[in-house]
């Protein structure tokens, strides 16, 4: 029998397990900062501001959530070990945190976990460089979902290769930022509240089913539920 060879070797990296973490890094860390939905407070708080000011202040935001969320990477190990936390309690805690957010996501409103009463209107009273640090770059963007997210992906990281997935992911996350935040006026002029709204419930539909599985593997891990059993492929 023939195979066409770009065919099989699309199918090998399909199926690679270095490409199914990279995606589920990628996946769960974006939809956690998820810049579409800090677009109104973002507008809110630099109303008046020049094109090149607006672009400074996503950067700061950007790089500031980019700097947050790597030091949780790169010392989450070191953070299991000194309290003594175990990876699957600590999937079901992120399931359950992201569980929270994304049911609101559903609703199209934001987590109070990422932005709570009066942040917005702190925000725009000071300074608008500083709000990019505080409340934009933390925790509207590096929020406890995001922290979470990234904790248990580094538990579940087994190679340098996966960790290096994970803060490319967060690099690749803080890029994403930057250009949504910095071009906020023209990308809510293309997609309007109602776009907005909706890829915001989308994005929050494949965040309940990730809190899920994140619940699903604490749970097997601690033995709680027998492991699903897995089809081999064909």
């Amino acid at each position: 029998m023939y195979f066409e060879p770009h065919g099989v070797s699309f199918s090998e990296l399909q199926h690679s397990v270095y490409v199914r973490f990279s995606v589920l890094a990628l996946s769960s860390i974006f939809f956690l900062v998820d810049p579409f939905a800090a677009m109104p407070t973002f507008l809110a708080i630099t109303a008046g501001s020049d094109p090149a000011r607006r672009r400074r202040i996503a950067r700061k935001a950007s790089l500031t959530a980019l700097i947050f969320l790597s030091i949780f990477a790169l010392a989450g190990q070191y953070i299991f070990k000194m309290f003594g936390i175990t990876l699957p309690a600590f999937e079901i805690a992120g399931g359950v945190i992201l569980l929270l957010i994304g049911l609101d996501m559903l609703e199209a409103r934001r987590s109070p976990t990422q932005e709570t009463s009066g942040d917005t209107e702190a925000a725009t009273a000071k300074d608008a460089d500083d709000a990019g640090i505080v409340p934009l770059g933390i925790p509207m963007l590096a929020g406890p979902g995001a922290i979470a997210s990234v904790m248990v992906l580094v538990g579940q990281a087994r190679t340098s290769w996966q960790m290096a997935a994970i803060l490319g992911s967060i690099a690749v996350t803080a890029a994403i930022c930057y250009l949504v935040l910095g071009n906020s006026d023209k990308v809510a002029r293309v997609l309007g509240e109602t776009g907005i709204r909706i890829l915001v419930r989308i994005m929050g539909l494949l965040l309940v089913a990730l809190a899920v599985q994140y619940f699903v593997n604490g749970m097997v891990d601690l033995g709680v539920i027998a492991k699903p059993a897995v089809e081999s492929l064909p």
